[in-house]
């Protein structure tokens, strides 16, 4: 709004308060009628201005208040994921991808090593909707990071034994939590509340980690030595990996099942052992998107429990990211040292 400015103070100052006054009441009435025509709004500020004008003589004056700087604009949209991708650079054993939709940021979980190594060469990559690298070291310091899931600002990761929280905004590690027991803990999922939850698959258990602590969420053979891990309503989904040899091949391989949040009570949603089910994502149409890490396989679930072999690849297929809007699954090759965005919609036709 423009600001008339102040005649003299030392000879005018009764004038002065007359007319800021009258500019303070004039401009209300501006704001008033701004709804009228045009025509009458052009005489209503004119009118505005000659009241407050100061007559012509020698009076002095000081300069207009310079105008506001404009406003800053509002942050971008996050733009769309696009698929026909590839990343290689940067890439040592990728285990997880991750689209976080709130920033627009893909995350990728880079080992850089053996997957239970403790030696420091872990980090997280930064790529844009498109696959481009921002930061092929994003964060440091990290062992064997492997799944990735965020909430709330905050990007979750599981380390080994530790429970890693980052900033997404400061790119910094904002917490660890050291898990007693824990061996080789692997996917991450979060409740609508905040828990987070990590399967560890060597040991067949899962944790919850609510307010800094963690406990035992579930545990046992009967939870099929879970690797992958999604959060559906009321339900935990977990991809069983089977009871692992030394080589981690199973004689067993595992369901898709469900554990109810509350109850805890396991629902299978496939029939029969399928998998070494590593990624987990919902597919938009009521099923689920999963790999199989040992075959390289992505595979279709219906919620009744079907599946459908979408696209064969060489084994380590690790956990996925998958973009129902755009039918885009991105799959971290582990062994191939490569992250690749895929178009198939087609196939799930």
């Amino acid at each position: 709004m423009h600001e008339i400015p102040y005649m003299s103070y030392r000879h005018h100052k009764a004038e002065h308060l007359r007319c800021q006054n009258k500019t303070a009441y004039n401009i209300t009435f501006f704001m008033e009628v701004v709804t009228l025509t045009r025509s009458s709004l052009i005489v209503v500020f004119g009118m505005a201005l000659s009241a407050c004008s100061p007559p012509n003589s020698d009076l002095t004056s000081t300069p207009a208040a310079s105008p506001p700087p404009p406003a800053s604009p509002a942050p971008a949209a996050p733009s769309r994921v696009t698929a026909g991708w590839t990343v290689t650079e940067g890439v040592d054993a990728p285990e997880s991808v991750y689209v976080d939709t709130a920033s627009g940021s893909i995350f990728v979980s880079i080992i850089g090593g053996m997957p239970g190594d403790r030696d420091g060469n872990g980090r997280i990559m930064k790529l844009t909707p498109d696959g481009k690298v921002v930061s092929a070291a994003w964060v440091t310091g990290l062992n064997a990071p492997k799944g990735l899931r965020s909430y709330n600002g905050t990007l979750w990761t599981a380390d080994i034994d530790e429970i890693v929280g980052i900033g997404i905004a400061s790119g910094k590690v904002a917490s660890r939590l050291k898990i007693d027991g824990a061996q080789s803990l692997n996917d991450v999922a979060v409740g609508d509340e905040g828990t987070v939850y990590v399967s560890d698959t060597l040991t067949s258990r899962i944790y919850a980690v609510k307010d800094g602590k963690a406990s035992v969420f579930a545990e046992g053979d009967s939870i099929e030595y879970p690797n992958g891990l999604l959060v559906d309503g009321d339900r935990l989904l977990v991809g069983g990996w089977g009871k692992p040899e030394a080589d981690f091949s199973t004689k067993v391989p595992g369901h898709l099942f469900a554990l109810d949040l509350k109850t805890k009570k396991k629902t299978l949603i496939t029939p029969m052992p399928f998998g070494n089910i590593d990624g987990l994502e919902l597919d938009g149409r009521g099923g689920y998107i999963v790999t199989d890490y040992n075959k390289g396989l992505l595979i279709d679930v219906t919620s009744t429990g079907e599946s459908k072999t979408l696209k064969q690849f060489k084994a380590g297929t690790a956990d996925l990211a998958f973009v129902p809007g755009g039918n885009i699954a991105i799959i971290p090759h582990m062994n191939e040292n490569k992250i690749t965005a895929y178009d198939i919609s087609d196939l799930l036709k």
